[in-house]
């Protein structure tokens, strides 16, 4: 019996190509891009799974407010992981990493340097608590000693090949000599280790070693014995703060305790996050690698959702309104003894045949767009073809797809009553016109809360783009590593200065897009208590940094080499002004002192005021900030002027070589470095606009099949209404008046939940726009414009027709 059922339906999509091409093409894109969709979020959610008891391991995190400055930080003090392996039963391993960046490494008795852009000092703990295997190296031994490095294959093979590298030397950012005693396989892209290449030893890393509880630098990772209960963990945890804390800052303010610490209004809060969900829920001010936010998941399932509610509308959409041109088939089968289950299995077999060659034709579309789609979304996603639980998968979803798309017309046709159908009476009835226009209104709803949702997107990110950020980043060439230069920096300095397009640089490892950070706590000459530190960012930089970056001082002056006393001065940040409760003119002059522990402190005197910059993302407040004087040879940032870069450029480049032979010249534009922050947005917007469009075209197909069905339903009227004397203008417009009646209802709908949903979007940056009201009438303008464009092609073809061809039809 299915076999007939096939052969039938088979038989049915051929006559009736235009039908199927409609439903078989629609559902195949919102197949196709709900597959990509899925595959993306499961790859985020599977971030960090692949360790050995992943389920066991968190990270310690901590919730600190302290001097003004409040502090959401994944970085624990150095000896908190030794104290809770000997404290707390439940702890089976703990193990830091203290992140130190892009080194640069060579092999001893080289000249060229390798650049690699993850190292980190790590406890010879690492391999036991992710469960990483050696390719080569003894498991007991590795990172025990200090000056010794475990490096990935990759990072192997640049030097050496893999068997040959036990024993090796390299020598680290021209300075330091380590000894290779094992390299790893490549860590997987999804997890927290995927952009670190470099493993030095902890016991070789002297900060690791001196027991300071008053600086957090560290991540800390804990695994916890098996049936062990992470909430039984949290109240020990916090009960560190007095135990530890609080005796070793007594050395710096005699008589604190955790009450008058509280008092003040500050607090430390320790708490812990589950390695696995550290990718998609961490909201800490570092990281060891980029993360994302389940925000963006949810965002993405909704996209993937409503495109393959929009397919399944176009389906359930042509097969009611094609069912009065299928109404006599009907009528006849059941006058012929066909029963109602028949019919429903007749239809089911037509839609699951649909259905399975939309899956053939989404397969071929999905295969054929995912490198565009990795590049998009930044992934390395491949569909897993050889994998039989996707199949499975994609079968059951197939079959329910096809149930949920076809059920509603199968059982709506199998109603038919023959003698009504047959005699062509209660013909206006047939076609369920009042579910069909409430599946219009939702198809409608839908796109044009997505192109809301895309202008808005668009919308921060241009007013990103074109915020004031109280520095200029425009025309700012960024020299990296400049430490390779060795005691020549300056001299490079000042050639590069001599260069015709070259207005000013600045020598300073501390700069407003991302680069290193540094916070430390400063007292006001004469006021040593703890409720009246302030904690602030602190920035070593050089006499021309503030205008090489066309900042503005506010009051008093920038550093100037006149004055010899201004190595002990300091220019603080309008924010740094209000934690201290002055006016900027009133801190002129003020002595502000970082050595909390000196019986005779040496003091800062305050000599001018920048106006506040944003140097983190737009999504925080602009936090306190102090510059000082001093020797920070991390990068060089060179002022140029517009024009062709390429001769400056190749300038710098040969100044670099001759001072530097052997090493890299590495360099990327400050406004890059300013786009890379809001990478994650970028690609959202991106993802908004791709999948805006592939909703719009199906609902365009949709809407295309209804309104051809629409035509041919009303051939007749349409002839007599041109007999009667209506023009070809009229009658199209009666023809899509009912249409557009259907996307104005869509509209009223989707308006306040678009504003709602972007509101809370926008929610996660602390500078952001306002939702324009231009924003919902252009989306409104283009929801009815598509709609007129895809009606009105069918509406005058239908209106041109003949009027004696019109009253012939059958």
């Amino acid at each position: 019996m299915f076999k007939n059922y096939l052969k039938i339906a088979w038989r049915n999509l051929r006559k009736q190509p235009f039908f199927t091409f409609l439903n078989t093409f629609g559902l195949a894109v919102g197949m196709a891009g709900g597959l990509l969709i899925t595959l993306y979020i499961y790859d985020e959610l599977s971030h960090d799974t692949m360790f050995a008891d992943a389920e066991r391991i968190y990270r310690i995190n901590a919730d600190i407010k302290f001097g003004g400055s409040a502090q959401k930080s994944a970085e624990m003090s150095e000896p908190m992981a030794a104290a809770m392996q000997r404290d707390f039963a439940q702890v089976e391993r703990t193990v830091r990493f203290r992140n130190r960046g892009s080194q640069l490494i060579r092999r001893t008795g080289t000249e060229g340097n390798t650049k690699e852009l993850g190292g980190t000092f790590v406890d010879s703990t690492f391999f036991k608590m992710f469960g990483i295997e050696l390719i080569v190296g003894d498991p007991k031994t590795v990172l025990t000693e200090p000056n010794t490095l475990v490096l990935t294959k990759t990072a192997a093979e640049k030097h050496f090949g893999i068997e040959d590298a036990l024993g090796q030397s390299l020598l680290l950012n021209n300075t330091d000599t380590y000894t290779v005693t094992g390299v790893i396989d490549d860590l997987p892209k999804n997890s927290f280790l995927r952009n670190h290449s470099v493993f030095m030893a902890m016991a070789g890393f002297n900060d690791g070693q001196i027991g300071d509880w008053g600086s957090h630098n560290y991540f800390t990772f804990v695994k916890l014995i098996k049936g062990a209960d992470i909430k039984d963990f949290q109240e020990p945890l916090q009960s560190m703060f007095e135990t530890y804390l609080i005796p070793f800052v007594q050395n710096v303010f005699p008589g604190i305790t955790k009450e008058s610490f509280e008092a003040s209004g500050n607090y430390l809060r320790y708490h812990t996050i589950a390695l696995t969900d550290i990718h998609l829920y961490s909201d800490t001010d570092s990281e060891l690698a980029p993360v994302s936010s389940i925000q963006n998941v949810y965002i993405l399932s909704f996209i993937g959702l409503f495109l393959i509610i929009l397919a399944s509308v176009n389906f359930m959409n042509l097969s009611t309104a094609h069912s009065l041109q299928r109404a006599k088939e009907v009528g006849i089968r059941k006058t012929l003894g066909s029963n109602k289950r028949e019919l429903v299995r007749q239809f089911l077999t037509e839609s699951g045949l649909i259905s399975f060659i939309s899956l053939v034709l989404a397969l071929v579309i999905a295969w054929a767009v995912t490198p565009y789609f990795n590049e998009l979304s930044n992934k390395t996603i491949a569909i897993p073809f050889g994998m039989p639980i996707f199949w499975i998968i994609l079968f059951l979803a197939t079959v329910l797809l096809s149930l949920f798309s076809g059920s509603y017309p199968a059982f709506f046709m199998s109603k038919f009553i023959p003698v009504k159908v047959l005699k062509g009476s209660g013909s206006g009835n047939i076609g369920g016109g009042k579910t069909r226009n409430t599946l219009v209104v939702l198809q409608f709803a839908i796109s044009v809360f997505l192109i809301i949702s895309t202008l808005v997107v668009y919308q921060q990110l241009k007013f990103i783009q074109s915020k004031d950020l109280g520095f200029s980043k425009d025309q700012v060439l960024i020299i990296e590593d400049l430490f390779a230069v060795g005691d020549q920096i300056t001299s490079l300095k000042e050639e590069v200065e001599q260069l015709a397009q070259v207005q000013s640089a600045s020598v300073s490892g501390f700069l407003p897009t991302p680069s290193n950070r540094s916070n430390t706590s400063f007292f006001v000459e004469g006021s040593k208590e703890q409720e009246n530190a302030i904690n602030i960012q602190s920035w070593r930089i050089d006499h021309d940094y503030v205008p090489t970056l066309n900042m503005e001082i506010v009051v008093g002056r920038n550093f100037d080499r006149q004055f010899a006393s201004d190595s002990t001065a300091m220019v603080l940040n309008e924010s740094a002004v209000g934690i201290l409760g002055v006016s900027p003119q009133e801190a002129l002059g003020m002595r502000i002192s970082n050595e909390l522990d000196a019986e005779n402190p040496s003091y800062f005197t305050v000599i001018g005021v920048v106006k506040d910059f944003h140097y983190e993302s737009l999504r925080e407040d602009i936090g306190g900030l102090c510059l000082l004087l001093g020797n920070s040879p991390g990068s060089m940032a060179i002022k140029l002027s517009a024009g062709d870069f390429s001769n400056t450029m190749a300038g710098i480049e040969t100044l670099w070589k001759k001072m530097a032979p052997g090493q890299i010249f590495n360099f990327r534009f400050m406004d890059d470095a300013f786009n890379a922050t809001y990478e994650a947005e970028q690609r959202l917007g991106r993802i908004f606009m791709i999948f805006t469009l592939l909703s719009i075209i199906i609902a365009c197909l949709g809407l295309f099949g209804l309104a051809a069905f629409n035509a041919t339903k009303r051939t007749k009227e349409i002839g007599i209404r041109k007999v009667l004397g209506a023009s070809v203008g009229q009658i199209a417009y009666r023809l899509s008046i009912d249409f557009l009646r259907l996307v104005g209802i869509s509209i009223l709908v989707s308006l306040p939940i678009g504003w709602f949903a972007m509101n809370k979007w926008l929610e996660d940056f602390s500078y952001r726009i306002e939702i324009s009201w231009w924003v919902f009438a252009l989306a409104a303008f283009l929801a009815v414009a598509i709609a007129i464009v895809t009606v009105s092609y069918q509406s005058i073809k239908a209106a041109i027709v003949n009027p004696i061809k019109s009253l012939r039809t059958e």
